[in-house]
């Protein structure tokens, strides 16, 4: 494992942690795409299958409990404990937008054609999309609270360091995950707008606004 793959684990936990704080200090989900994160509690509940199946570390299968924990935590923060707060006229991206063509492209382009593989591939897609509903929500409402584009930016940078990290095992393994790779290219580049944004605008102490990227 180098060290890329290690700083983007790292990035994507801090990212959850950062929106967790932000809902439980505030004990509002104001600003806050449920569907966003129903979608990332998918991602993740179909990639990680193999937690019965496949042990591969202690590092991974601890990884992979964390992330699958503060996922389903977050929902219920979000449709349960501070739901009166949950502002669901903005949060209004239609999920079958995304879901439908997801699953129909990941019967389409896998690597291999069984149950598992295909909900790998699955998990892969809606990775790429799943941040749209957030991203939808902001440019709907014309603003974003800071610790909102904190989580965000953390979020955009754990997918650019494994973006560098499939660079770096391809020249050191020769290994090349096309399905992987691509997929992460296309969620990085709707962060693009958003990196800018934050480096001219909140990081001098502005608020975000941003447009819808699709």
């Amino acid at each position: 494992m180098n060290i890329f793959r290690i700083l983007g684990d790292v990035s994507h936990l801090l990212a959850i942690i950062i929106l967790l704080l932000k809902i439980v200090k505030s004990k509002s989900c104001a600003g806050i795409s449920g569907k966003s994160q129903i979608l990332f509690a998918l991602v993740f509940t179909t990639r990680y299958l193999d937690l019965f199946t496949n042990f591969i570390s202690v590092y991974n299968t601890v990884m992979k409990v964390i992330f699958l924990i503060c996922a389903y935590v977050t929902v219920y923060m979000i449709y349960g404990k501070f739901r009166k707060t949950f502002d669901s006229e903005n949060d209004s991206f239609r999920l079958e937008f995304l879901l439908v063509p997801v699953t129909g492209l990941s019967f389409l382009e896998n690597h291999s054609f069984t149950p598992l593989e295909i909900l790998w591939t699955f998990s892969i897609y809606l990775e790429s999309v799943a941040i749209l509903p957030q991203l939808f929500m902001i440019s709907k409402t014309g603003e974003a609270e800071t610790i909102t584009t904190h989580y965000l930016f953390f979020l955009g940078l754990y997918r650019a360091l494994y973006i560098a990290n499939w660079v770096w095992r391809y020249h050191t393994e020769n290994f090349y995950d096309q399905i992987a790779v691509v997929s992460g290219v296309v969620q990085t580049i709707f962060y693009c707008d958003f990196f800018y944004l934050y480096v001219t605008k909140v990081l001098k102490g502005k608020k975000l606004s941003l447009p819808m990227p699709v």
